[in-house]
């Protein structure tokens, strides 16, 4: 399941598993690929599942483009390496905003798209983030949770912001989060990308105006309780995409995904069914 791939010289990390129809899995900010483990399972019984790690946050890159462009640009130079002309991209919040991105620009190769908590759909954003894309405050956080002590208050302050129920907090998504901010160059690579996108004033990407030239089919997926990027923006998104489809998950924070992997893969199998069914398969892995 673990794999590596080169991309433009450099060493990619990602998980892969089963075969048939492509399916791409990125993840949100200062989060990894292990978000998607659960829902890998599921998709890999009927499609080829790739989830990359995205530049940056593989630690110790410093030079890593972690802009939203950088990301997108990244997703085509993936799937370049993997051998897939054609995918369906799925993208948790930042990798939301870098799933749409690449779809805008190059949708002959995004045969559906599903955005989870995307970003870049709209101003507003949580007040905790917006505060730390200020000068000092960001590299003050960073030399805090790089201590034993702050890794593991890190990984609990952003379970208390990203999920809706506290009893489900996997207890590997809190191992991983420690594990992560212990991983040189994580910290900034979270907060450059931050701060390309966040501001005081919120997002500072927004791409509702350009939603219509979407013709692929579109799935947003929303925890009713994320507190990171509202619920609404599904709704003003639907509204503008040609071929929307809306699935809100109850009690669900701002990682329905990691939350609730069996609603969540429920909703998404059966987008894809249906996607397929209108537009047939994309390309089977190679």
């Amino acid at each position: 399941m673990d794999r590596v791939v080169t991309v433009d010289g450099q060493s990619v990390r990602y998980l892969a598993a089963g075969t048939g129809p492509a399916v791409v899995l990125l993840h949100g900010l200062g989060e990894s690929s292990a978000d998607w483990a659960a829902v890998l399972a599921r998709l890999s019984r009927s499609r080829a599942v790739y989830a990359p790690t995205l530049p940056g946050f593989q630690g110790c890159d410093g030079a890593a483009d972690v802009s939203a462009d950088g990301h997108a640009s990244f997703v085509g130079r993936f799937l370049d390496a993997v051998g897939l002309q054609q995918a369906v991209l799925v993208g948790h919040s930042l990798g939301g905003l870098a799933a749409l991105l690449v779809a805008l620009a190059s949708s002959e190769r995004v045969t559906a798209l599903c955005l989870v908590g995307g970003g870049g759909l709209g101003r507003e954003v949580s007040p905790a983030l917006a505060m730390l894309s200020e000068p000092l405050l960001g590299e003050v956080g960073i030399a805090w949770s790089r201590t034993r002590a702050g890794a593991a208050q890190r990984a609990w302050g952003k379970a208390m912001l990203l999920f809706g129920r506290p009893w489900r907090i996997p207890a590997g998504w809190l191992a991983e989060q420690y594990r992560l901010a212990r991983q040189p160059g994580f910290l900034d690579a979270t907060l450059a990308a931050l701060r390309d996108q966040v501001g005081l004033a919120g997002q500072r990407r927004v791409m509702l105006d350009r939603l219509r030239g979407l013709r692929m089919p579109v799935l947003l997926v929303w925890g009713d309780q994320d507190l990171v990027v509202p619920v609404a923006h599904a709704g003003r998104a639907a509204a503008r995409l040609p071929h929307a489809t809306v699935a809100v998950l109850p009690a669900c924070g701002h990682l329905p995904h990691v939350e609730n992997p069996a609603a969540f893969g429920r909703e998404l199998v059966a987008f894809l069914d249906n996607a397929e069914r209108q537009t047939g398969p994309a390309p089977a892995d190679g």
